[in-house]
């Protein structure tokens, strides 16, 4: 990073009624320290243009040695060799199997919700989560099925195939192959800036909108009626209403109490910090009690997940290839929310832990446990807050953690799904309510309207539009609005018009520094963009506005009638 202060010097040799720095007034200045990147990090080719950090990049392709080789294409490696197995090994399985714990769960909770039978939810924490381990540049990031991209997956198949079909479930996996194949091909072209351009208030709304459509998906567990499958909030509500002549106390009491039992837990693991097991440990409380009163009562109006094949998936190729072209728009959509999702929560925790991370290579990482997921039945992953949350909090050091959580869905597989025959459906849309109220950002929108009444408005503009009009269309008007601001900031930069300081050679923008003293007949003119097309046309309005209005700031030197220059500093690369 690069701060440059061009002084313009040009006034004291053109007027001689100024005062002397001696009798000045002095500003107080507050020297900061920055921060400067380490040039040679993986993540500083993220910050140049496409062409340069590609360039850079292949030519530290061909300076490489064996070692940075390794480094690149099996990325565990960073970390395995300055792994302190006496340190860290205990921290990581304990964190593993918290997470473990809380996935195996979750994960046939959000199958459900992708409209996909539990055991697809397993398959899909079994093999991406191992392959992650491997592959991905973050050591805390828990990889596996999340609510969002179920819900995303379960809006699109449905309206192709019938959630019961076999071609539902084919596609679901395709949709994994595409999700994946995307991926690692905007990792390896280094193309994790594009995401820069989705504002936070944008994804902040549409996760919000996402998790109120969500939860209302889920209401028809707990109310013991169906409700019409949509990704809008009208139709839910009335599909909700219509059926209220069928509602069913004994789901709703049990869900109901599932539900209170997962945010108490979820709260005190969050608010006392010897408590935090507790946090990871609801989702298998509320499936073992649940369970638990099923086989002991046997009550006819619960409905239960049945039947579950056990054992590993076996190798297969993904099919149903006619339909990837009609695919395609969702694989996009479902590649920027698991790449926002989980690079997100990635840069965060890699800060916390004081190690870097490489955007491009998280990609590759993901891409890769999608790609090889989709050939042991899995359907689209990515990084998860919660569990990603919870793996940080445990301790976890390394990818270790990881693989001890892979190694619980394994055993789940091999010797625990007959106990998951009679978990109640009540108690897993529990588990992806719970989860999903966290995402409910009404805080970000409060702070918006406090700070900048733009991305409030964008927050509004993506969340409403995402409730009422759909999931596809609120990601559309939300990224296309986000586009539009950054144009308009482009083609309208800020351009400010400088003063001197008063006992110094440093000109300031006088609106910023109201001490800071123009000349007659002279403005200096700073525009806090490049030039370039776009905006060429706004700039020479603006100049051609200094040359006829008067500033108000504080002016020395002889009376002159007009505006005889118009100075321009123009920042240095």
């Amino acid at each position: 990073m690069r701060m440059e202060i061009t002084p313009t010097t040009f006034a004291s040799h053109s007027y001689s009624d100024l005062p002397s720095a001696a009798s000045m007034p002095t500003r107080p200045i507050r020297v900061i320290p920055m921060q400067h990147p380490n040039l040679t990090s993986p993540s500083s080719s993220n910050s140049l243009p496409p062409n340069v950090a590609i360039t850079q990049f292949a030519s530290k392709l061909r300076g490489m040695t064996w070692l940075e080789w390794i480094e690149f294409l099996i990325p565990c490696y960073r970390w395995i060799r300055i792994y302190k197995w006496r340190e860290y090994l205990q921290v990581d399985l304990m964190a593993g199997i918290t997470v473990g714990v809380m996935l195996v769960p979750q994960s046939m909770s959000y199958a459900k919700l992708a409209g996909l039978k539990p055991i697809y939810g397993l398959y899909s924490g079994f093999v991406p989560i191992f392959v992650y381990a491997i592959f991905g540049s973050s050591r805390q990031l828990a990889v596996g099925p999340v609510a969002l991209v179920s819900l995303l997956v379960s809006n699109v198949l449905g309206s192709v195939a019938d959630t019961s079909s076999e071609l539902y479930t084919e596609l679901a996996i395709l949709l994994a192959l595409m999700v994946g194949i995307l991926q690692c091909i905007m990792g390896l072209l280094r193309l994790g800036w594009l995401i820069r351009f989705i504002s936070h208030s944008v994804i902040s709304g549409f996760t919000t909108a996402s998790a109120i459509v969500i939860g209302l998906s889920q209401a028809k567990y707990f109310l013991g009626y169906d409700i019409d499958k949509s990704s809008k909030i009208i139709p839910l509500v009335k599909s909700i209403i219509a059926g209220a002549d069928k509602f069913s106390w004994p789901p709703f009491v049990m869900g109901s109490v599932m539900l209170a039992i997962l945010l108490v837990m979820k709260h005190l693991g969050k608010s006392r910090k010897y408590l935090r097991f507790l946090r990871a440990a609801g989702p298998l409380t509320a499936v073992v009690l649940g369970t638990f009163f099923v086989k002991l009562f046997h009550p006819p109006s619960i409905s239960i997940v049945g039947e579950i094949p056990q054992g590993l998936p076996k190798f297969s190729v993904p099919r149903a290839f006619e339909y990837a072209e009609s695919l395609i728009p969702t694989a996009f959509l479902i590649t920027g929310v698991a790449i926002l999702e989980s690079v997100g929560i990635a840069k965060a925790l890699a800060a916390k832990n004081g190690y870097e991370l490489d955007s491009n290579q998280e990609l590759v990482g993901l891409g890769v446990s999608n790609v090889l997921g989709s050939f042991f039945s899995a359907y689209p992953t990515t990084g998860s807050f919660s569990r990603s949350a919870v793996n940080h909090e445990s301790g976890a050091k390394s990818g270790v953690s990881a693989i001890v959580s892979g190694i619980i869905i394994t055993c789940a597989l091999l010797f625990l799904t007959p106990l998951f025959e009679n978990i109640p459906q009540s108690a897993l849309a529990a588990i992806v309510i719970s989860a999903v109220i966290g995402l409910v950002d009404y805080d970000e929108a409060i702070f918006l309207w406090r700070v900048d009444k733009k991305d409030f408005l964008l927050w509004i503009l993506t969340s409403t539009t995402t409730l009422f009009l759909g999931i596809e269309i609120g990601v559309m008007v939300g990224v296309g609005a986000s586009l539009a601001f950054v144009i308009h900031e482009s083609a309208n930069p800020h351009i400010a018009v400088l003063g001197r300081l008063p006992g110094t050679t440093v000109y300031r923008n006088v609106k910023q520094y109201p001490e800071a003293y123009t000349y007659n007949g002279i403005v200096i003119v700073r525009i806090d963009a490049p030039i370039y097309f776009a905006n060429i046309s706004y700039i020479k309005d603006r100049l051609r506005e200094y040359e006829v209005v008067v500033d108000s700031s504080t002016r020395r030197g002889p009376e002159v009638e007009r505006i005889n220059f118009v100075i321009l500093e123009m920042a240095r690369k």
